[in-house]
């Protein structure tokens, strides 16, 4: 089975989930001994981990057919692909491109991240995404998220091949309802397009369904997992007095991050023990310092910044408690990594691993008195610590990227079988 997948980013240069969860997917779904996954993304680094998968960067594909010698590209990008598959691509440039800026290659410098032009790179990936339609022979055809269904939906016009479309987030979560009118476009026509949808929990397809009108029997729930944690062992607490409560992920309004300083200033009113930390970037950063400032808590507020890689789990394993608030959350794979380090984890039900875990406390986003409770029964109670702790653990270790790729593997045998 050979699979074109399309995705954005992928480990270690992620800014999201969506890079984790491409990564925890196709590594689970290698485990089976006939599949073949290509996975394109718009500029990879060179570094992200290609012994289960192959990566192929956009960005080395060329659009434009131009003269240049083997030497030139081996110089240029020979340390991400070799010259002869760029040539091969060339040769199947089957449309006019030249309206698109292209370097001396022929090909499209990607940002690699989510630029302010964004809607014309996802544009430039669609055309790249032709190309290697035409260039190589694939079974299905698969796209995570929203920034590639054109590229998807191109692809199957080019192949034939069936399309499944992944959802691992609408626009309504990302926007609390406010959608944008060209992201909802392009999400409801990759949806129209696709032989079947994947959501990543049940709250996410019920989104799909009403508010996307897509028939209930083309959308299916495979729920994300979490990667086996090596080591886990080794991330380990400092002895401190003090209890740190973290909330860890993109500070913007989808995930809730007013509510999490709220409940610490209700904490706060009850003891003065814990400390409280905010670990990510975004557009709501300063707007939460201020917040801790205006409720006199800023003294026990602590803002990290980005954190990638070994430092997230360091982090979370520094924690005492781990807590998700988000608004809308289609999954949400932190929990499950602050679990792997036994921290007990509090979540918002507004979210899809809410659905799948059975030790981790579950509130409403919105009621900070159940929050501030629920922190302060976890720091002030060791046996509801170390319970919490134990339990999750367990069953964090049980949620495998294995079991998800299997199923993911029957909606691509029952689509083909169409």
């Amino acid at each position: 089975m050979k699979a074109l997948m399309f995705g954005w980013e992928f480990p270690p240069h992620i800014l999201g989930g969506l890079g984790t969860a491409s990564y925890g997917l196709t590594k689970g779904m290698a485990l089976q001994p006939d599949m073949q996954i290509t996975f394109v993304i718009p500029k990879p680094h060179g570094d992200e981990d290609q012994s289960f998968l192959k990566i192929v960067g956009a960005c080395n594909v060329p659009i434009v057919w131009k003269d240049v010698s083997w030497e030139h590209v081996d110089y240029r990008i020979g340390r991400q692909m070799h010259p002869d598959e760029f040539f091969h691509y060339r040769n199947n440039i089957r449309y006019d491109f030249r309206r698109i800026g292209t370097n001396e290659l022929g090909c499209v410098d990607f940002s690699g991240r989510y630029p302010n032009n964004l809607l014309e790179e996802i544009s430039n990936y669609e055309a790249v995404a032709s190309v290697i339609a035409h260039a190589g022979n694939y079974d299905i055809i698969h796209s995570h998220d929203w920034l590639t269904y054109p590229a998807g939906i191109f692809a199957k016009q080019i192949t034939g091949k069936p399309l499944i479309i992944h959802v691992h987030a609408t626009d309504f979560d990302r926007s609390r309802g406010n959608v944008n009118p060209e992201v909802y476009y392009i999400e409801k026509r990759g949806m129209d397009a696709a032989d079947h949808i994947i959501t990543v929990s049940n709250l996410t397809r019920n989104i799909v369904i009403e508010k996307y009108h897509q028939h209930p029997a083309k959308v299916t729930t495979v729920h994300n997992a979490v990667s086996p944690l090596e080591g886990a062992d080794e991330f380990t607490k400092t002895k401190r007095k003090d209890k740190i409560v973290t909330f860890l992920g993109r500070i913007t309004m989808q995930k809730g991050p007013e509510y999490f300083v709220e409940a610490a200033h209700r904490v706060l009113e009850k003891t003065q023990g814990v400390r409280f930390v905010m670990a990510g970037s975004g557009d709501m950063m300063n707007q939460m310092i201020h917040l801790a400032a205006k409720r006199n808590i800023a003294d026990k507020f602590h803002f990290t910044g980005f954190l990638r890689g070994r430092q997230v789990h360091e982090m979370l394993a520094e924690s005492d408690v781990y807590i998700m608030p988000s608004v809308s959350e289609p999954f949400g794979i932190s929990p499950l990594e602050a679990m792997q380090v036994g921290t007990p984890t509090i979540v918002s039900k507004q979210s899809g691993c809410a659905e799948i875990l059975n030790n981790a406390i579950k509130i409403d986003y919105w009621d900070i008195d159940a929050m501030a409770d629920a922190i302060y029964s976890i720091v002030k109670y060791p046996a509801m610590y170390k319970n919490l702790r134990e339990q999750g653990r367990d069953e964090v270790n049980r949620i495998t990227w294995e079991a998800a790729g299997l199923r993911v593997r029957a909606i691509y045998d029952k689509v083909m079988s169409y």
